[in-house]
C-alpha cells in the first residue's frame, strides 16, 4: 500500500511529465527564461522588502527598549546578544554557513555547479535581521544577495535548467535583490554583470535587466520611494573642484586597501581562535565596547549618512564623550577619522563573532565620512567652499569601488539613489582612481580573494568556468593494449597487430604504470624478425615526463597540455594505470562546452 509521501511523489512526477511535454511543445527556452526572470525578480524584490521591514520593526522594538537608557549602557549588551543569537541560529537551526553572502554565491559556481541550498532562501534573512537589529555593524545587502541567488538557483533547478541558465537565474536573483534593497535597477543589473556574471551576451543581459527592474518596482510599489536610502544632489558640479575629487579618489583607494587589509587580518585572527564560543565572546564584547564609545557604529548607520548629506554633524557626536567638544576643529577631525578607521574593525568584529551581514553598507559609511573629512579639511585649511554632501557621496562611491572592485556598480548606485546624473564626472573620476589604487595593491576584491587563493574563482573567466564543466573521468580513453616489461619484441609485434593505437602502456602484473612504447620510435626494429627474441619491451619503453592523475581537475589538465608537446598523456590513479587523455579529445570537448555555455 502506497504511503502519502509516495502518492504525492507519483502525482508530482505525473504532472511534471505533462508540464515538460507542454513546455517543449509550446514554450521556447528563451521565452521560458524571460518568464522565470520575472518570477525570480519578483521573489527577490519581495525578499528585499521583507528583510527591510524585519530590520526596521526589529530595530524599532530594540529602540523602544533603549528609550529609558539615557547613558546607552544597553550598547554594552545588545550587540553581544545579537551576534550570540545569530550564531546559535546558524549553528543549531540552519546547520550551515550563511556568512560572506556574495562569496557564497561565487563559490556556488565553482563547487556546486550553481546549486544553492533551499535553506539559504530564508536563513540569511533571519540571521541578518537579528544581527543588525541588535546593533551589529554590518549591512543587509550581502545576505539579501545570497537569498536572491538561492531563489534563482532553486527556481532553475525546479525547471531542470542546465548550468548556463542556472547561473543566469542566480544572477537574476542577485540583481533583483540589490535593485529591491536600494530601489536602483541599473545598479542591480551592473552588480550582477560586474561582480557575479561569467559572460556578457544579449541572451544574459535581457533576463537580468528584467529581473532587476521587477525587483526595484516591487520594492518601490510596496514600500514607496521614501523607504529607500535616498538623497537629492543640490550643489552643481564645478570644474575647478576636479583636483580635489582626484585627491579624494586617491584617498579612497588607500582607505580601500586598509579596509581589505583589516578584513583579511581580523578574519585570520578569529580563525585562529579554536572554539567558536570564544569567538562569540571576544568579538561580541569587543563590538559592544566599540559601539558604546562610538554610537554611529550601531546597525547600518544610514541614518548618520543622511545627517552628513544634510549638513547636520551634531548627531554623530550624540552620546559620546567628545560631545561637548564637537565645535573644536581638532576634535571634529579626530573623531571623524576614528569613525573611518574603526568602522572596519566594528564590521570585522560583527562577522568574526558569528553575526551575519555584508560590507556593502560599511564601505558606503566609510566612504561618506572620508568625503566629509576631505572636503571639511580643505574648507577649513584653505578657506574654500567645497560642497561637503557632494564629496561625501563621491567618497561613498570611491570606497565601494575600491573594496568591491566594482566601479560601475558604485557609480550607478550613487547616481540612482541621488538622481544626480549631472554628477557623473566626479563619480567616475573618484571611483576609477580609487579602484586603480586598490587594484594595484590587491588583485582581488573582498569577495573574491579567499576563493582565488583556493583556486575556486571562476567569475569573469570563461575558460575556467567551461573547464569546470568538463570531467577528466569522461575524457579517459581505455582502448590501449597494455604490455609487460619482460615481453619480447616478437610478442610486442603481435600486440601491435591487434591494436588500433600507436601507444602501448607498459604495466606490471599489478597494473602499476612503468612507461610507454611509442610505435614511431620502434619502426626500425619491428620489421627485423631476427631481433624478435633478442629485444624486450623494457629496452624499448620510456617514462613520459607529464602524467595526469585521476583526481586532478580539468584546469590542471589543460595547463599540462599547454606546457608539453605530447598528444596523449597517461592517466594514473596513484601508481595504477587507468588510460590516456588525448589533446584532440580535450579541446574538442572544450569547444562543445563553450558553444553550449555561450549559445546566444
Amino acid at each position: 500500500m502506497q504511503t502519502l509521501y509516495e502518492t504525492r511523489l507519483h502525482l508530482y512526477r505525473l504532472y511534471r511529465t505533462k508540464f515538460d511535454a507542454w513546455q517543449a511543445k509550446y514554450l521556447s527556452e528563451r521565452n521560458l527564461m524571460i518568464g522565470l526572470s520575472i518570477v525570480v525578480g519578483l521573489l527577490s524584490g519581495l525578499a528585499a522588502v521583507l528583510l527591510k521591514n524585519m530590520i526596521f520593526y526589529f530595530s524599532e522594538f530594540i529602540l523602544n527598549l533603549r528609550a529609558a537608557d539615557k547613558e546607552n549602557y544597553l550598547f554594552l549588551l545588545l550587540p553581544l546578544a545579537g551576534v550570540t543569537l545569530s550564531f546559535l541560529f546558524v549553528r543549531y537551526v540552519v546547520h550551515d554557513d550563511v556568512s560572506h553572502g556574495v562569496s557564497r554565491v561565487l563559490q556556488a559556481f565553482s563547487r556546486s555547479r550553481g546549486r544553492i541550498k533551499r535553506s539559504k532562501m530564508y536563513s540569511s534573512l533571519v540571521a541578518c535581521t537579528v544581527t543588525i537589529g541588535f546593533g551589529g555593524s554590518v549591512g543587509p545587502e550581502a545576505p539579501v544577495v545570497l537569498t536572491g541567488a538561492a531563489i534563482g538557483s532553486n527556481v532553475g533547478r525546479f525547471f531542470n535548467m542546465g548550468f548556463r541558465n542556472l547561473v543566469l537565474l542566480i544572477a537574476c536573483g542577485s540583481a533583483g535583490a540589490i535593485a529591491g534593497i536600494f530601489g536602483a535597477p541599473l545598479a542591480g543589473l551592473v552588480f550582477a554583470l560586474e561582480v557575479l556574471m561569467i559572460d556578457l551576451t544579449m541572451s544574459s543581459l535581457i533576463p537580468i535587466l528584467i529581473a532587476s527592474t521587477t525587483g526595484a518596482v516591487t520594492s518601490v510599489f510596496l514600500l514607496g520611494r521614501s523607504a529607500t536610502f535616498h538623497f537629492d544632489v543640490t550643489a552643481d558640479f564645478m570644474l575647478q573642484n576636479l583636483p580635489f575629487y582626484l585627491v579624494l579618489g586617491v584617498a579612497g583607494g588607500v582607505v580601500s586597501c586598509y579596509f581589505l587589509f583589516m578584513t583579511e587580518r581580523m578574519g585570520q585572527f578569529f580563525l585562529r581562535i579554536p572554539k567558536k564560543r570564544y569567538r562569540v565572546l571576544i568579538g561580541g564584547i569587543s563590538l559592544s565596547l566599540l559601539i558604546f564609545l562610538f554610537p554611529p557604529f550601531y546597525g547600518e548607520g544610514f541614518n548618520f549618512l543622511a545627517d552628513v548629506f544634510n549638513g547636520d554633524y551634531t548627531q554623530i557626536f550624540n552620546n559620546t564623550v567628545v560631545y561637548p567638544l564637537q565645535d573644536n576643529v581638532f576634535v571634529f577631525f579626530g573623531f571623524v577619522l576614528s569613525l573611518i578607521l574603526l568602522k572596519v574593525v566594528a564590521t570585522c568584529l560583527t562577522n568574526g563573532a558569528g553575526g551575519v551581514g555584508g560590507v556593502f553598507a560599511p564601505s558606503m559609511f566609510v566612504g561618506a565620512f572620508l568625503g566629509l573629512f576631505i572636503a571639511r579639511f580643505f574648507n577649513v585649511a584653505f578657506n574654500l567652499a567645497l560642497p561637503v554632501p557632494n564629496f561625501a557621496l563621491a567618497g561613498m562611491a570611491g570606497v565601494m569601488a575600491g573594496v568591491m572592485h566594482a566601479p560601475l556598480t558604485a557609480i550607478f548606485l550613487v547616481t540612482e539613489i541621488t538622481g544626480g546624473y549631472n554628477f557623473f564626472i566626479p563619480l567616475m573620476l573618484v571611483s576609477a582612481v580609487s579602484y586603480l589604487v586598490s587594484r594595484h595593491f590587491n588583485p582581488h576584491s573582498i569577495y573574491t580573494k579567499s576563493l582565488a587563493l583556493k583556486g575556486e574563482l571562476l567569475t569573469h573567466n570563461k575558460d575556467a568556468i567551461v573547464l569546470s564543466l568538463m570531467s577528466v573521468e569522461r575524457l579517459i580513453e581505455r582502448n590501449f593494449v597494455t604490455v609487460r616489461p619482460d615481453d619480447s619484441l616478437g610478442e610486442l609485434v603481435k600486440d601491435i597487430s591487434r591494436s588500433s593505437r600507436n601507444i602501448f602502456p607498459v604495466t606490471d602484473p599489478q597494473n602499476k604504470f612503468l612507461g610507454i612504447v611509442f610505435l614511431d620510435d620502434i619502426k626500425t626494429v619491428i620489421f627485423r624478425p631476427e631481433l624478435y627474441g633478442q629485444i624486450s619491451v623494457k629496452e624499448l619503453m620510456y617514462k613520459p615526463k607529464t602524467i595526469i592523475y585521476r583526481q586532478e581537475n580539468m584546469e590542471q589538465v589543460a595547463k599540462k597540455f599547454n606546457t608539453c608537446s605530447d598528444y596523449n598523456i597517461p592517466v594514473l590513479d596513484g601508481e595504477t594505470y587507468v588510460g590516456f587523455v588525448s589533446r584532440a579529445n580535450v579541446f574538442s570537448n572544450y569547444r562543445n562546452k563553450v558553444k553550449e555555455f555561450s549559445n546566444d
